[in-house]
């Protein structure tokens, strides 16, 4: 049960977890299991695959351009589930397919559910889809194929809102760090610090992840603090534009990171 890659990480990390975003079929195709390979060697704890998607409302300019480069290249959500056929045969951190709903209802959810279970996805983001449609419409086909979804708060998101998602979420929340778009920043200002202390100071059920904003040190130690750890995606995706070798993009982002 994949579910269960997920429980174990946080398990046996309780702090300062590392995930990493990369959008499927940049900056080429065919890279998905060459990045997850590298990501993986270079101790990456956890990957988020996005599904290119035309309109990615909440993401900011690196995520659409990669987005747009990979549709331009012929991806597409059947041809992410080829190249990721037997990806479990060498991949053994958890995986989670990040995309927006427009592309999942276009392929059918419930195939789609099932295609993440066959394939060895962990769990799926959908960050276009609202808490309550989810539980509506969706909760019990994504139930039935044993295919967690994981939930975003940001600082608007109440406190009753926050524990009813901790109540309904079975792997951890992804805590984003402003209502805004995705993109790399230097620094968090003492509002999200605050933020992120509100989030610890609820004591919820479920481990949270801090994303939307980590690019170096400052704040991936500022969100770390008060997180399980960090989610980061434009920084490595811009960092996989400047270097032929996924494995060299890694260890940039390491250093980003640590330096």
């Amino acid at each position: 049960m994949s579910e269960s890659r997920i429980s174990r990480l946080f398990q046996e990390k309780k702090s300062d977890l590392l995930s990493v975003y990369f959008c499927a079929g940049h900056p080429a195709p065919e890279t998905t299991l060459p990045i997850l390979r590298a990501l993986q060697e270079e101790g990456i704890d956890m990957v988020e695959v996005g599904i290119p998607f035309s309109d990615p409302l909440a993401d900011g300019p690196v995520i659409q351009h990669a987005s747009s480069q990979a549709l331009k290249q012929g991806m597409s959500l059947q041809r992410i589930f080829d190249e990721l056929k037997d990806f479990r045969t060498e991949i053994e951190i958890p995986v989670i397919l990040m995309g927006y709903l427009n592309p999942i209802l276009h392929y059918g959810f419930e195939r789609f559910c099932k295609k993440c279970r066959e394939t060895g996805i962990d769990a799926i983001i959908i960050p276009d889809l609202p808490y309550d449609l989810f539980l509506k419409d969706y909760a019990d086909m994504a139930a039935a194929h044993d295919l967690p979804l994981v939930f975003l708060v940001t600082p608007e998101t109440s406190e009753e809102r926050i524990r009813e998602i901790d109540d309904h979420s079975q792997t951890f929340i992804y805590a984003v760090s402003s209502a805004a778009v995705t993109g790399a920043q230097k620094s968090f200002d003492e509002r999200k610090e605050a933020y992120f202390q509100r989030l610890k100071a609820l004591n919820l059920k479920n481990p949270f992840l801090v994303g939307f904003g980590i690019s170096n040190k400052a704040t991936r130690t500022a969100a770390a603090a008060h997180s399980a750890g960090v989610i980061v995606g434009s920084r490595f995706v811009t960092l996989l534009e400047q270097h032929n070798e996924p494995r060299d993009a890694v260890k940039a982002l390491l250093q980003a990171l640590n330096e």
